[in-house]
């Protein structure tokens, strides 16, 4: 069991000492946002982005994301091609930018690490990009039934007076 246990901590030490950072990363980055919150719960952001290193990545290079301090994970969809997503209520999604920090594995423990002792520090990320939310459609201001009820009221209203004005 301590021999198994050994191993495992011998493997970790090995794999984190030989784990490259990404040099001189270059990024192209297209974003996505839910426009319509008139039939939806949850507004969806998403960011896909190409990363392009001068050094060669291991297959299983780990990418970590954090939007206005939520943490989130950046799933691999393709060589060298990563996701960010997230959603978040309608009520509570504001328009504007909002930027996504994306930090490799050494940059994410560190982050973590600055974060025990102070919640405020910023560590700088191995990327940021720009995501433009410009809002989400929520419905007309007035709901057509209401529209409608009004309406009704007042051609009935008309009518009825118009009626007592005739037979008068």
């Amino acid at each position: 069991m301590v021999t198994k246990y050994l191993l495992t901590v011998f493997a970790i030490a090995i794999s984190g000492s030989l784990a490259e950072s990404c040099q001189n990363p270059q990024v192209e980055a297209a974003s996505f946002t839910s426009l319509d919150a008139t039939i939806v719960t949850h507004i969806a952001y998403i960011t896909e982005f190409t990363l392009k290193c001068d050094n060669p990545l291991p297959e299983n290079y780990a990418l970590y994301a954090e939007v206005e301090g939520k943490p989130l994970t950046a799933a691999r969809i393709a060589e060298n091609r990563y996701q960010v997503s997230w959603t978040e209520e309608p009520a509570k999604a504001r328009s504007g930018v909002h930027e996504v920090l994306v930090f490799d594995e050494e940059g994410w423990a560190s982050l973590r690490r600055a974060r025990r002792s102070d919640p405020a520090v910023n560590v700088a990320p191995l990327l940021a990009i720009q995501l433009q939310h410009p809002g989400s459609y929520s419905g007309p201001w007035v709901n057509s039934e209401v529209l409608a009820t009004a309406l009704s009221i007042i051609v009935a209203y008309t009518a009825l007076r118009n009626k007592s004005k005739i037979l008068a």
